[in-house]
């Protein structure tokens, strides 16, 4: 066998044969057992010191059906090992995953970010920005076809979420005749701004010096979804209509208000947002919702704006966890103190200040309008390569690509109307002549938008469990591709809650989903109001934010 691909040299090829894999419980594919072939590759760039690894699940040839899958990573990863690989050969697809370079598959961005002088390591920040997805796909692709000895149409498939979301913008906008079909979940596009903005709580509560208990955020954020559960004219414990939520929920309303969490010991797994090292204990939370701590909700609520008054960036919808805003004890004190969110904070340290660490010291002297210049900072210097916001698709409709975005409306780490915003965007800009409805259909021809009633951030969401789940997308993306099947609306699963095993369908939007006959019967409606709750104006900006 022999590939080559300009500028690469295939290094090392491994395989080993796995019989009755069983790929079950998961959210993105149905549950599947299947034999597949496990190689994997090795490669290097001419005139580079490096090597990238490629892993590829090759089902056994009757399951294969002649499709690739290229799969993303999330955070500061590449890929996201077997949570979205296996979903190739669950639909008779070959699926594979890179390591970028970073020197194994469990390695991410930041094991080699900055170089060991404190410098930009480019390579790997263009390897993750779009190189490697891009001969991930031209690799597996052409060793696919090699390994199965077929000269038929091959169709070729993206999926990833979070980060595996913005690298599968980065080949849509790209490399326009990569793929036919691209899922894209919840993508951290706008990147200058999207990791920056997870710091916000943090300057929120050090602005107004008021410090809440988890506990008192989580119960702000419960009577959130109490309240507005039945907005969309049905009650089961899911906010589907949280833009009625913005235009009705008063967060004072939450004011006065008990709560009660029982004290626990949380392991660094569980806290691996925060990066706590050691075992941490949490007293009993016992009190009610004080007006400081509304405060600090409604300002979060209302996204991060600079000190006169302009709007930088977006927040999460009204009823998602404040993950973000999340505290510590100091046991010393006996007290809630700041704990710096470290996807925020290690950002600024390590691809903005090119530190070597994990996380920022202080947040001493740091204002809103330091968060503003720490975006501007990161939009200017990755703008090539992680910012990923260009809005002409027209070269990857014109190949004939279809894509199918989805948000969870209940994301609490990437604000679902960063993807509103992109998707408006993208309309906008090719279709600048028509009426906004006129536009609306002819991008929805072959670009669609779900947002997931009650989804957190690329999972379930564990404080709307009985919400559903776009589980068979792939299925979806498939049908479309290759059988001219529209997807009007999405289909989704209850994976969880009362509902477990019922089908959804989820609306495009704008549409927004409302049910009536109490819950029985739902349609996708029109709402200009609701519509206008989802657009920001982002003054604070002199440049366009697609």
């Amino acid at each position: 066998m022999v590939i080559f691909i300009t500028q690469m040299i295939l290094r090392t090829v491994t395989a080993s044969l796995v019989k009755d894999y069983s790929a079950s419980g998961q959210i993105n594919y149905p549950d599947a057992v299947f034999d597949y072939c496990n190689v994997t590759l090795a490669y290097s760039h001419t005139g580079r010191e490096d090597q990238i690894q490629l892993q590829l699940w090759l089902p056994s040839p009757g399951r294969f059906q002649n499709r690739w899958l290229s799969t993303g990573g999330g955070g500061f990863a590449i890929n996201s090992g077997s949570k979205f690989i296996a979903g190739g050969p669950v639909y008779g697809a070959a699926g594979g995953l890179t390591d970028g370079g970073f020197g194994g598959f469990d390695n991410q961005l930041d094991a080699v970010f900055p170089t060991a002088n404190g410098t930009a390591n480019w390579n790997a920040i263009y390897s993750i920005g779009y190189e490697a997805h891009q001969e991930l796909a031209l690799i597996g692709k052409a060793f696919t076809q090699s390994f199965y000895e077929t000269q038929e149409k091959q169709y070729a498939y993206y999926m990833g979420c979070s980060e595996g979301g913005r690298e599968g913008w980065s080949q849509v906008q790209r490399f326009p005749d990569l793929f036919d079909g691209v899922i894209i979940g919840a993508p951290a596009i706008h990147y200058g701004q999207q990791q920056v903005n997870h710091l916000f709580p943090d300057v929120v509560e050090q602005t107004i010096g008021y410090y809440p208990p988890p506990c008192e955020m989580e119960k702000i954020m419960n009577l959130t979804i109490a309240a507005c559960d039945a907005l969309d004219g049905k009650v089961d414990g899911v906010v589907a209509r949280s833009d009625l939520c913005k235009l009705h929920f008063n967060v004072n309303s939450t004011i006065g208000q008990p709560y009660h969490c029982p004290a626990t010991t949380t392991s660094e797994a569980l806290r691996r947002k925060k990066r706590v090292s050691v075992s941490y204990t949490t007293p009993a939370q016992n009190g009610t919702v004080s007006a400081e701590g509304a405060l600090a909700a409604s300002i979060m609520l209302e996204g991060l704006h600079t000190q006169d008054g302009k709007q930088a960036y977006m927040w999460y919808q009204p009823g998602s966890a404040f993950s973000d805003a999340e505290t510590q004890y100091n046991a010393d004190t006996d007290s809630w103190e700041l704990s710096i969110t470290a996807l925020g904070g290690e950002w600024v340290a390590r691809f903005l200040e090119l530190r070597a660490a994990d996380n920022l010291d202080t947040l001493q002297n740091v204002t809103y309008d330091t968060l503003k210049e720490w975006m501007q900072l990161g939009w200017t210097r990755y703008a090539d390569s992680l910012q990923t916001q260009w809005p002409d698709l027209t070269a990857f409709h014109e190949a004939g690509g279809k894509i199918l975005h989805y948000h969870g409306e209940s994301d609490a780490s990437i604000p679902t109307s960063s993807s509103v915003r992109y998707h408006d965007s993208v309309r906008r800009t090719m279709y600048p002549g028509q009426t906004y409805n006129d536009s609306i259909a002819a991008l929805g021809d072959w670009y669609r938008l779900f947002l997931v009633p009650g989804a957190a951030h690329c999972e379930l969401n564990p404080y709307e469990a009985n919400g559903p789940f776009p589980q068979t997308n792939i299925g979806v993306m498939i049908d479309w591709v290759e059988n001219g099947v529209f997807p009007t609306t999405l289909n989704a699963t209850h994976l969880a809650g009362p509902s477990l095993g019922a089908n959804a369908q989820l609306c495009a939007f704008p549409l927004r989903p409302l049910w009536t006959n109490n819950g029985s019967s739902m349609e996708c409606v029109y709402d200009q109001a609701s519509i206008d709750t989802w657009h920001y104006d982002l003054d604070a900006w002199s440049l366009p934010l697609y």
